[in-house]
């Protein structure tokens, strides 16, 4: 195996922490308001809504939709769902839905990224927009060279066309590139598309009972622990 040129990342669960900074907004949000929903449980909820919203788009049901709208969208049926929809005028769901901007980086993720830039090309490879991915990574101090992934592709992952996007962006052949994720599904996807693998598991992304991508399941190039183990 060559030494990749260029790692790329799922970032929602591999790396920041969604539910629990998803969760502590809304917290906020409803304590304003005397509301007693479970925030984790409207969490859980709105981020439920997240794939069957883009496999409209991957299937051909629906045009391109950037992910904040996808989520602001979503953010509507999760009112609905909790029966919250008349305490949230639309300025507030409006803000309420930037609860996807700031999501708390993992502890292992700023420091191993800062090693790892100092030795290949690092970026995102997301379903969030140019526009999310930016936000987020001033909010966490995310130091990425470039942000690709599913905008610059018109399409979401694990449609292969978003890992070639990313290759091509960076004018390298697949082989030279390694996608890091913590998700099976997303690694199945990228290896198919030719490009090299690592693994992280995040056992707590979904919760205490989480009980999928709790370890790796494919023939990945590395199993890590930390993403600073890539930079060594």
């Amino acid at each position: 195996m060559s030494v990749p040129r260029a790692f790329i990342f799922d970032v929602f669960g591999t790396m920041v922490d969604w539910r629990e900074s998803v969760a502590r907004e809304a917290a906020r949000a409803f304590s304003a308001k005397a509301i007693t929903t479970d925030p984790y449980a409207f969490a859980d909820f709105w981020r439920g809504r997240y794939d069957p919203a883009m496999e409209r788009i991957r299937s051909g049901g629906r045009g391109y939709v950037q992910l904040d709208d996808l989520h602001r969208e979503n953010l509507d049926e999760t009112l609905a769902h909790f029966k919250l929809e008349p305490f949230f005028n639309e300025q507030e769901r409006d803000t309420l839905n930037t609860a996807w901007e700031k999501l708390d980086p993992w502890p292992d993720v700023v420091d191993g990224l800062h090693a790892l830039k100092a030795k290949a090309i690092i970026a995102p490879c997301s379903n969030g927009s140019i526009a999310l991915m930016t936000r987020l990574a001033k909010y966490g101090g995310l130091p990425w060279d470039c942000i690709l992934g599913a905008e610059i592709a018109q399409n979401y992952k694990p449609e292969p066309v978003v890992y070639h996007a990313c290759c091509n962006a960076l004018r390298l052949q697949p082989n030279e590139v390694m996608m890091v994720a913590a998700h099976n599904n997303d690694l199945h996807a990228a290896q198919a598309c030719g490009l090299q693998t690592a693994f992280i598991a995040r056992p707590i992304e979904r919760g205490p009972g989480q009980t999928i991508d709790l370890a790796p399941n494919g023939d990945w190039d590395r199993v890590i622990d930390r993403i600073s183990d890539l930079a060594h």
